[in-house]
């Protein structure tokens, strides 16, 4: 099994940034694409940014310009710089990993969310 542990949410003033970091570990995994998806109250998750293996990113439209996501193949890891907040970007913002594990001479390829950070932004 594969488990993310994302980090760096918080409270900011519209106009601040924030970076959201997400590590991936488990045994024997590849991880393919990564991305950050948020979900506001009373909404449904959405799409922030994805990025794959090979460093391709696609971006909604809304976080264009303002969001840059990175990742460190080595290790597994997935970053969202966030800049120029909004208020309307205050929402949980999840983790996900499309990756693979291997254990017993299978593979095993599975789509996998982290807990979930808050971040809130004021007016």
């Amino acid at each position: 099994q594969v488990q993310l542990v994302e980090s760096g949410g918080g409270l900011v003033q519209a106009g601040g940034s924030l970076r959201l970091s997400c590590a991936a570990s488990g045994s024997a995994f590849r991880v393919n694409t990564m991305g950050w998806y948020r979900q506001a109250p009373g909404k449904q998750r959405g799409l922030v940014a994805t990025i794959t293996s090979s460093g391709t990113t696609n971006y909604a439209d809304s976080m264009k310009g303002r969001f840059t996501i990175s990742r460190d193949n080595a290790k597994n890891t997935v970053h969202l710089q966030m800049n120029s907040l909004k208020p309307e970007d205050t929402a949980v913002y999840y983790c996900n990993a499309e990756a693979t594990y291997y254990s017993g001479g299978y593979s095993y390829s599975g789509n996998y969310w982290g807990q979930g950070t808050q971040v809130t932004v004021s007016s």
